[in-house]
């Protein structure tokens, strides 16, 4: 798994390349624009909701009370590391939901950069169909709604053991693999399915590249650490990378 991660890591250099060299941009730009634009206004809100919910949960369990009563510094700190894991999960969960609102809405733009990197490699046209489109979109939505779903019940179960101490410390580096695979998944299945894989045969084949999935997503996410050019560029170099990590796949 760690050599797929790499060439997944990899992959983003070389969509750097590939869109600089076959004129992209107008396909990268645009759409990441309106994506800035979503993520600032969705991450606005959390600010706003995030510190609200865990005061509210700490007071309503009593845990607030509790450590106040013990007037226990080391117990004081565990508690205070605990608020900040809660809400680090308490944004990936957010930023999670998010994703799957842009990924619907985007799909159409995803699916086309991806046939179009593929395109480009094959030196051949794929001629534009608007039924394929809507099918794509269909696809593209219920696969959504269904990893939302079960990523919504991991996230859930990684919410609950984020409340034990110590333990519940490794609980983000939990969620933050959970997320990147989820997102690195749907950047991968826009390949598969232009490969006629039905989407039982495109969850079990991510499920054997795994690393493919889990770096996609890490490097979209580290992208979001640079402020407005990274949030442009991530969505479509995210689908380019990941057409490109699995072209070699195809080929064997």
């Amino acid at each position: 798994m760690l050599k797929e991660i790499i060439i997944a890591l990899q992959s983003y250099f070389k969509a750097h390349r590939f869109i600089r060299k076959h004129r992209l941009w107008k396909w990268i730009i645009i759409p990441g624009i309106i994506y800035a634009l979503l993520f600032v206004v969705s991450m606005y809100f959390f600010g706003k909701s995030a510190s609200y919910v865990i005061e509210l949960l700490s007071i309503k369990t009593g845990l607030k009370a509790w450590v106040d009563q013990l007037k226990n510094s080391f117990v004081g700190f565990l508690f205070a590391i605990g608020g900040v894991m809660l809400w680090i999960i308490l944004l990936l969960m957010y930023f999670s939901w998010f994703k799957y609102i842009w990924l619907i809405v985007g799909s159409p733009i995803f699916g086309y950069l991806s046939e179009k990197t593929e395109s480009i490699i094959e030196e051949k046209e794929y001629p534009f169909s608007f039924r394929q489109l809507m099918k794509d979109i269909s696809r593209g939505i219920k696969l959504s709604l269904r990893n939302a779903l079960w990523q919504t019940v991991y996230a859930i179960s990684i919410l609950i053991v984020s409340f034990i101490p110590v333990v519940g410390w490794v609980t983000p580096m939990l969620a933050l693999f959970l997320e990147c695979y989820y997102y690195g998944f749907s950047m991968l299945d826009y390949s598969c399915e232009r490969q006629k894989l039905s989407p039982a045969q495109s969850m079990e084949f991510i499920g054997k590249h795994k690393g493919l999935a889990i770096g996609n997503g890490l490097v979209f996410y580290l992208m979001h650490t640079v402020i407005i050019v990274g949030w442009v560029l991530a969505p479509a170099y995210a689908v380019i990378a990941a057409t490109l990590s699995l072209y070699p796949q195809k080929e064997k």
